[in-house]
């Protein structure tokens, strides 16, 4: 959710982001649509000043799919924090300081309560008006070319937990 300059951007211009896989447990991922576009991607957002990046997980968590914490449980967050550089033609224009891109650290969440709970229009200014759940390798096919290599970064790191996960899954665990 943008709100300008209350998000941190580093001295090179990345703003300081976070950017959610949820994960069914069944090797399937929640794919979100932008609104009003044909764009698919992970839930993300940015990081407020003063706010840490679990922080922002969280508040993002709720304003972009209606989920709480009690809903999800933390598998991993990555290693580190992952960059993509936004096409100049996308930047905005006219703000000071310049947005160049994202660092994103990535978070990878189990949904322990119920698929019904996901709400996309929790607050006032929702960003997505569909969702899905899709093969855990499929939105790396599917997001805008910018960040495929950030995508393919956090879900190779992310791979073996969500493989933890399916196993269990398929020999009767939880």
């Amino acid at each position: 959710m943008e709100k300008g300059i209350t998000k941190l951007l580093d001295k090179d211009g990345f703003r300081a982001n976070v950017a959610i896989v949820l994960s069914d447990g069944q090797g399937h991922v929640l794919w979100a649509k932008r609104l009003g576009q044909d764009a698919w991607q992970f839930p993300q957002g940015g990081v407020d000043i003063n706010e840490t990046a679990e922080q922002a997980l969280y508040r993002e968590l709720y304003e972009e799919i209606g989920l709480q914490a009690g809903d999800v449980e933390l598998m991993q967050s990555s290693k580190r924090w992952l960059r993509y550089k936004i096409p100049p033609a996308m930047q905005r224009k006219g703000k000071t300081p310049i947005c160049v891109g994202q660092k994103q650290k990535w978070f990878f969440l189990r949904l322990t309560g119920e698929a019904s709970k996901i709400r996309l229009d929790a607050t006032s200014s929702p960003e997505f008006d569909a969702w899905q759940w899709v093969h855990y390798w499929h939105p790396l096919a599917a997001v805008v070319t910018f960040k495929r290599g950030v995508y393919r970064a956090a879900l190779k790191e992310f791979s073996g937990q969500n493989r933890r996960l399916e196993l269990a899954i398929h020999s009767g665990g939880t």
